[in-house]
């Protein structure tokens, strides 16, 4: 039996330990803290080298979106899980799949280098203290999944004057306590996801918070029309539809939605960038934290004096505090550097997990990309994936078809988002499943599943494409997957159902819509059957 190593027991080790066991593979997983969860699990502690949630933090994707594939969360947990939530969820995954007796906590890996015999046997030497006792053990595998994340170091901004400032500037890595601001004149810097909580956070006691941001951003929701979870119209009809349409048009149509909810020029907010080339903001508070005056939204800094900060516009104010949201410099330092590197937050993966250059493909990355969409699945088909490759039962293109591939990713990036070391590792949550999914050999073959069961097709392909869409055939298929997708929204809606109502809910539109499915799944039937059945 092979062994692994598996890197961190967080979002993305986890459901790496779990791939393993389901492929026959013995891991191994060495965890630095004392608990599972990662990012998701919050202290009061500062750790310097473990990022952490904040203590309000609500996850940003709705529950069925964000599962693991053959796992769906409990039907009582809200749509939208606060941080205990999720890491509640993954306390049922490892207790569930027995996962925790395969984790070393408290171990942190010092170094990682191939074994000497490694152009053989393809192994890998993991140096690893176990931070108890202060020992270091060195341990030999035959393949490693290095699952530690891309919130490690954080990104420290370099102002003019910013030594000489006599108020305290604190990271949102290390913001733990709203008390430290309480009638405070405070500037968050940045407005991607945790500047703008953070500030949304911090409002409710300051005196003054100004909010700086250099280009502006677009403001999602969480909720979309009618009260549904904005990332469960991701279907796959809507993908194919953007494939089909220019950028531009796209851009337009989902700025005129944003802009209906509030303007964003009025709120100060509109960037000059298009809405598709910068990773989304979503806050739901926000602008009604503008309106009421909680929130001042101000320019780039310009630079600091010891009590003031001045903003490229020219305006000046006083102030006590200053906490940056200027987000993480990701990098796995315990990694040999003649294996691969990090600079400027690009890293050469292929498929964003496999190093191209290596003799032997012993050696995963899981995690290390920023999604339009949830990390867990994600992260789950990718440990998928890698573990079916060292088995041998994936075979992983030429190295130069790997470099293609890489470098075509890069220049899509490159060419879609405005210049940012946050864009480097961008990924859309569909087409990097599917992309991932058929070299897997798991992808659901539509075409075949709208003859054989046309109401589960109609699910897959206008309803959400959540993640047991694929478990439903090729290796790995749980038989709990086509019921898992009939009930998806019942599990949704269920934590919401705390009133009991006395009307229907299911109208003439409800209606209209069944039947207008029924004539499609006709139709496609009837176009489909002769062309399947010719041989």
């Amino acid at each position: 039996m092979k062994t692994i190593a598996v890197i961190g027991a967080g979002a993305s080790g986890l459901p790496a330990i779990k791939c393993c066991l389901d492929e026959g593979l013995e891991p191994t997983c060495f965890e630095r803290t004392d608990d599972i969860g990662g990012l998701w699990n919050y202290t009061d502690q500062v750790r310097p080298d473990q990022a952490c949630v904040m203590k309000s933090t609500v996850i940003n994707t709705s529950k069925e979106m964000m599962c693991y594939s053959d796992f769906p969360i409990p039907e009582e947990y809200p749509i939208y899980m606060h941080n205990t939530y999720v890491q509640k969820y993954f306390q049922l995954y490892a207790e569930r799949f027995d996962l925790e007796k395969y984790i070393k906590f408290n171990n942190e890996v010092m170094h990682l280098g191939k074994h000497e015999e490694y152009e053989t046997t393809g192994q890998w030497t993991l140096q690893v203290r176990d931070q108890k006792s202060n020992e270091v053990t060195s341990y030999v595998f035959d393949a490693v999944m290095v699952a530690t994340g891309h919130h490690a170091q954080k990104k420290m901004p370099d102002f003019p004057g910013m030594d000489t400032f006599k108020g305290s500037i604190t990271h949102t890595h290390d913001f733990k306590s709203l008390e430290d601001y309480k009638d405070k004149r405070v500037v968050a810097v940045g407005v991607g996801n945790s500047g703008g909580d953070v500030a949304v956070e911090v409002s409710r006691i300051t005196a003054k918070l100004f909010l700086s941001t250099r280009r502006g951003t677009w403001v999602y929701n969480r909720i979309a029309k009618s009260g549904i979870p904005v990332d469960m119209l991701l279907t796959r009809q809507v993908n194919w539809i953007k494939t089909l349409l220019p950028e531009s048009l796209i851009s337009h149509l989902v700025e005129r939605q944003l802009n209906a909810r509030f303007d964003h020029a009025k709120y100060s907010l509109m960037p000059k960038h298009k809405v598709t080339a910068q990773h989304p903001t979503i806050n739901d508070d926000l602008p009604n934290k503008i309106a009421n005056g909680s929130v001042i939204i101000k320019p780039n800094i310009k630079c600091f004096s010891e009590t003031e900060v001045e903003f490229d516009n020219g305006t000046k104010e006083e102030v006590d505090a200053v906490i940056l949201g200027t987000g993480y410099i990701f990098g796995f330092p315990f990694i040999d550097k003649s294996i691969f590197n990090v600079k400027d937050n690009q890293v050469d993966l292929y498929k964003y997990i496999f190093p191209p250059d290596l003799e032997k493909p012993t050696l995963s990355v899981i995690g290390c990309f920023q999604p339009l969409g949830s990390v867990m699945p994600l992260s789950e088909m990718q440990a998928r994936l890698a573990t079916r490759v060292f088995k041998g039962d994936v075979q992983l293109p030429a190295t130069a078809d790997q470099w293609t591939d890489i470098r075509k990713k890069r220049i899509a990036v490159r060419h879609r988002y405005v210049e940012s070391t946050r864009h480097t590792i961008q990924v859309d949550y569909l087409p990097y499943m599917d992309e991932l999914a058929e070299l897997n050999g798991c992808c659901p073959n539509l075409a075949k599943m709208l003859l054989h069961d046309p109401l589960l097709a109609m699910k897959c392909v206008f309803g959400p494409c959540t993640p047991y869409q694929f478990r439903l055939e090729g290796p790995g298929k749980w038989g709990g997957a086509r019921q898992a997708i009939l009930t998806q929204w019942d599990r949704t809606w269920h934590p919401m159902k705390t009133r009991p109502l006395d009307i229907k809910q299911d109208g003439p539109h409800g209606l209209y819509f069944k039947l207008a499915v029924a004539l499609v799944i006709l139709y496609i039937l009837s176009v489909l059957y002769p062309l399947l059945t010719m041989t």
